[in-house]
């Protein structure tokens, strides 16, 4: 069954509710390859995965352009894709020499620049989503919505977002703004559980607007970590995962992230095909509430109080 769709907030448009994250494309020759990449796309929008996560200092700043040639080779492929990237952060790169500090920058300049350089490099005239990668201790909430109204303006970016904002970073830039922010991706999965209790999640589900989920998968630490709470979760994932018919430890993992009320879209950040479509498998299992609780209760190490 493909994966559901989410529609964004005082739009028409949608995302798929699983994205795929490519920040995995660089290093591996295999995988850079245009027809690696083409392959990997195609086996998502099988699975009705159609939004590709990215941001502008992916490998090194190398990951959109290798996404860009796979577009440029198949370009026939863009009308069936939402882009999302994300610009903010400056990093001290060979691929960035006039970059001496890591810093964020989130001035008007830094993010009409980032976007013409995304552009070019993914081969597209627009993206469907800008996200603001991370909080900017100088964030000039009125420079910022000046800079996504010309973007906005120009037919450049179709709407904008942030990620790893708190609640009221989030509602200083929204205050400044004439159309709503979509979304705020934030860290998320069962063995990271601030978003339940700090605000976010909530604010999200007030708002309609529908969170993404980066590392929901603890960064593989639920496969490779022998700590008890990892060893403890994982024993409670393979026991709902059992009851569910053989669903596997990271199906049932992205499972729970799908079932809170605010709409969690979970990214996806694997590089091989065959494992996307194990995943995705996750949009399809109905995880009851008492399944839901005592994987919570497994990563807390205790009841709900």
């Amino acid at each position: 069954m493909p994966v559901s769709r989410t529609l964004l907030p005082g739009s028409p448009d949608t995302l798929s509710r699983i994205i795929l994250g490519v920040w995995r494309l660089s290093g591996d020759p295999d995988r850079t390859r245009p027809e690696a990449v083409i392959r990997l796309v195609e086996t998502a929008l099988q699975e009705g995965i159609t939004t590709i996560d990215h941001a502008d200092i992916y490998g090194n700043y190398t990951v959109e352009e290798i996404f860009g040639r796979a577009l440029g080779r198949q370009s026939s492929l863009r009308q069936r894709l939402e882009l999302v990237t994300k610009c903010g952060i400056r990093l001290v790169s060979e691929n960035r020499p006039e970059h001496r500090l890591k810093t964020y920058d989130t001035s008007k300049d830094h993010i009409v620049n980032s976007v013409d350089t995304s552009l070019r490099n993914l081969h597209t005239d627009y993206l469907d989503v800008l996200l603001l990668h991370r909080p900017d201790p100088l964030m000039n909430a009125d420079e910022v919505a000046g800079a996504c109204g010309q973007l906005k303006e120009a037919g450049k970016v179709k709407h904008f977002g942030v990620s790893n904002f708190t609640t009221h970073q989030f509602a200083l830039l929204q205050s400044r703004l004439d159309f709503p922010l979509v979304t705020n991706q934030i860290e998320f999965s069962v063995v990271h559980l601030p978003p339940l209790y700090d605000g976010t999640l909530d604010q999200c589900q007030q708002l309609r607007v529908p969170p993404m989920a980066w590392s929901p998968l603890a960064g593989g630490k639920l496969f490779t970590n022998t700590d008890e709470p990892s060893t403890r979760v994982g024993l409670a994932l393979q026991e709902v995962g059992a009851a569910l018919g053989g669903a596997s430890v990271e199906q049932v993992a992205v499972a729970w992230i799908m079932k809170h009320p605010a709409g969690v879209m979970p990214v996806l950040g694997t590089g091989q095909p065959e494992r996307l479509q194990e995943a995705a498998k996750a949009a399809d299992l109905q995880l009851t509430r008492d399944q839901w609780f005592s994987i919570l209760k497994a990563s807390a190490g205790q009841d709900v109080p």
